[in-house]
């Protein structure tokens, strides 16, 4: 370690080299290279902890820019973790990278997480999180939690020296009709930064043991008022008795999934116009951008408004950015088209645009 290169931490007197050697020591998962993640990892980075972990399947779009600020135009089409990983090295060269080029899931989810010290959830989901929070439990692992919404945000700490963990804040997976995200409510690009800096901030103090963690606690921020409030809540007692992951942590019920690596080959060689539709749910502006071919563009908030354009007798594939909003597709959709005649993507086109890179 270079001798002046946290001087400015190290001579806080309630942190010093102690402290600092407990950063060195540690390792850190962070899952989820968007808009909260790279605060995370930057000053996570800068500050001296020893390894990160870093997770992400995702590629860089335009529409990421204005609140992922790591990324620049010339990463656009290229996978985040490679350029995530460029940037914190010439960052910090001390710091051991560990790049995980995937989304996290059941099959790999305790493999990853069990490696590290410290887990902080920076996805965009609700079956992300509670995967997380069962994987943390299983095993006995600390993770810090943000999300986001238009101007709003929401931080705490859970699985804390055996504290409360996400299912005694949010016990059941909500509906997925009920589950908001930025794709399509919107998110303001400088609120991203508040929280995953102030997730950075309590990873840094579970490491160290300096300050009050936000265990049992959420905080609540309203970036419009600058206000915050805290709210209390208790461990109970059943959710740490998980002993394994569950078999689905999808939100929508469907069977009929299609893995986004399938759908190149299909499309080439399978797909019959005359039986086959390929609906793509993304926003117009997503639409695009980037599609494939032979997809009808029909946003996910004006689905419900154009049944007409589905065809009662053929197979409906459904596409999306990353597999949630087709989800939500299948569930609009399920009382007006056969559920066997329904195929959610997985992955969607952030999957596919990986598995087609030269």
């Amino acid at each position: 370690m270079k001798s002046n290169r946290y001087i400015r931490q190290t001579t806080l007197k309630s942190f010093g080299q102690e402290a600092q050697k407990k950063l060195a020591d540690a390792r850190v998962l962070i899952v989820g290279l968007g808009g909260l993640g790279l605060p995370v990892a930057q000053y996570l980075n800068a500050m001296g902890v020893g390894t990160l972990g870093l997770v992400d399947g995702d590629v860089v779009e335009l529409h990421n820019l204005q609140r992922q600020v790591l990324y620049t135009e010339e990463n656009c089409g290229t996978s985040k973790l490679e350029a995530a990983i460029r940037f914190l090295e010439k960052q910090n060269s001390e710091t051991n990278l560990k790049g995980h080029q995937l989304f996290l899931d059941r099959n790999n989810a305790l493999n990853i997480i069990e490696n590290y010290d410290v887990i902080v959830d920076a996805t965009d989901n609700f079956p992300a999180r509670y995967l997380i929070n069962d994987a943390c439990v299983i095993l006995g692992k600390p993770f810090i939690y943000g999300a986001l919404h238009a101007f709003e945000g929401q931080l705490s700490v859970f699985n804390y020296r055996e504290g409360p963990t996400y299912r005694c804040l949010f016990p059941n997976m909500p509906k997925s009709g009920e589950i908001a995200n930025c794709d399509q409510h919107g998110v303001l690009g400088v609120l991203p930064g508040i929280i995953g800096n102030l997730q950075a901030l309590e990873a840094v103090k579970v490491i160290t043991g300096i300050g009050q963690v936000l265990s049992g606690k959420l905080l609540l921020f309203d970036g419009l008022s600058q206000r915050t409030q805290q709210i209390n809540f208790t461990l109970k007692t059943e959710n740490r008795q998980i002993k394994s992951l569950a078999e689905d942590y999808n939100s929508a019920s469907c069977d009929a999934r299609m893995k986004s690596q399938e759908i190149e080959l299909f499309l080439k060689k399978s797909y019959d116009p005359d039986s086959d539709q390929l609906i793509d749910v993304r926003s117009s502006e997503e639409f695009k951008e980037d599609h494939l071919p032979n997809a009808i563009n029909i946003p996910l908030n004006v689905l419900d408004q154009n049944l007409d354009v589905l065809h009662p007798a053929k197979n409906v594939y459904l596409l999306c950015a990353s597999g949630l909003r087709s989800q939500k597709a299948w569930e609009l959709l399920k009382d007006h088209v056969a559920p066997e005649r329904l195929i959610v993507i997985q992955g969607g086109m952030n999957t596919l645009r990986m598995a087609t890179k030269p």
